[in-house]
This record gives C-alpha cells, structure tokens and sequence, in this order.
C-alpha cells in the first residue's frame, strides 16, 4: 500500500498533526512495517510505533543528471529556500561537492511565496534546484526566475514528489527550466506532461529496499547509504 506522507505536520498553532493519525491508521490496518520515500519531514517516523524505514529519491536523480555529462565546474546546487539547505548540501556533496547556493524568501501565506535575494554565486553557471516536492510550484518557480537575473545559464529543477497542484503546470512550461526532474512516487495524469518534464523510476530504488529487509541484508553487497536509506 502506498500513501502520500507529505505535508501533515503541524505548521502553526492549534493546528491538528494528521501525521499521527495517519500513522496510527496504518498500524491498526495492520502493517508491521513502513518503508517511506523522502518523508516531508523526518521527523513523521517518530509518529509510528512500528519500525519504518525510510529511503531518499536522490540517488535516482543523482544518476539521472550523471547520465547528461554537465561538468561539474559548471554546476552550482541551489535550495529553493532556508528550511532546504541541508538536503541541497547533501545533493551538492554528491555532484562532485559542488558550490551550493540559496534562495531567500519571505512567505505571506500558505501556497504564497516571495523571493527575496539569493545567497551564493551562479553567474554563468547550470543551476540545480534541489527540492522533496513542488506543490504549486511558486517557490521553485520564483527561484528560478531570480538565478536567470542573477546569470544562471541553465536552470534545472528536481523534486521526488510532484503534486503539482494548479497553476504548477503553467509556472513549470513557462520557459524559466531547462527540464523538471521528478521521480514516479505520485502517479502524474498525462495531461500534466510537458516538454521540459523527464519522470524517474523508484521501482529498482524500493525493490532494492523490500530485498535487503525481507533478508535483513546488511552492507555485505553495497553500503545501505549509496540507496539513500536511514
């Protein structure tokens, strides 16, 4: 069974935690264990009393732009705001240790996002946009249009999770990226594809994950961390 195990946190007082019940609704189907892909928040495991393992989408994303033989002095990683910038160090770390850049904004409302000014250099640079998932895509999108003004020559953006909720589709089509990178975790309706929109599989990814739990494998093979797992 999959279930989308995003945005269920508390983000403001007297707000209900849904992480929880979603949690104990599993539990009480009777699931003995979770495995979970690039949690919202890292936290939501401590929610679960049965063990839960929890794997990233990066290593499929970090072979995907491998595979396009950017060099990586051309590369600079950039968090679409503050609250990324240990998952965009994580991924620059990856990608040859690469310089890492961040977008400052100030958010007015829930979905509303302003781009203040960007912290880091990418002028003349391919700029990689590293996010867990792009809902309304006004962050990302601002992103993108604050490092053109600032030089960026290439802008991608890469995110596990595409929800894309209205308008994400028009802001991402727009012309600000050179391609969207996502991974298949939500099923995406053929009307949301567009020409800059490239879909990778998780399958080997949590196939490879179910193996070495069902055998209680440990590294003997290939360290738990080349999977992105915790």
């Amino acid at each position: 069974m999959t279930f989308p195990f995003y945005k269920l946190l508390q983000t403001q007082g007297r707000e209900s935690i849904a992480a929880k019940l979603v949690a104990n609704l599993i539990t009480e189907s009777g699931a003995d264990r979770v495995l979970a892909c690039d949690l919202h928040s890292g936290q939501s495991m401590g929610y679960f009393d049965i063990p839960v393992d929890h794997v990233y989408g990066q290593p499929v994303i970090l072979d995907y732009l491998a595979s396009k033989g950017i060099s990586s002095d051309d590369l600079v990683v950039v968090s679409p705001d503050v609250g990324g910038v240990a998952r965009a160090r994580a991924f620059a770390k990856k990608l040859s240790d690469a310089p890492l850049a961040i977008v400052d904004k100030r958010r007015h409302g829930h979905n509303v996002a302003e781009v203040m000014n960007l912290i880091g250099d990418v002028k003349g640079k391919v700029a990689i946009m590293v996010d867990d998932m792009i809902d309304t895509a006004g962050t990302i999108s601002k992103g993108a249009a604050l490092l053109h003004q600032e030089g960026a020559r290439e802008v991608y953006a890469c995110t596990t999770h595409a929800v894309f909720s209205p308008p994400a589709i028009s802001r991402l089509s727009s012309g600000l990226f050179q391609e969207v990178i996502i991974t298949n975790t939500i099923p995406l309706s053929e009307q949301n594809y567009f020409p800059q929109l490239t879909v990778l599989s998780v399958a080997n990814l949590l196939a490879e994950t179910i193996w070495r739990v069902h055998d209680d494998c440990s590294g003997d093979i290939e360290p738990f961390s080349t999977l992105g797992i915790d």
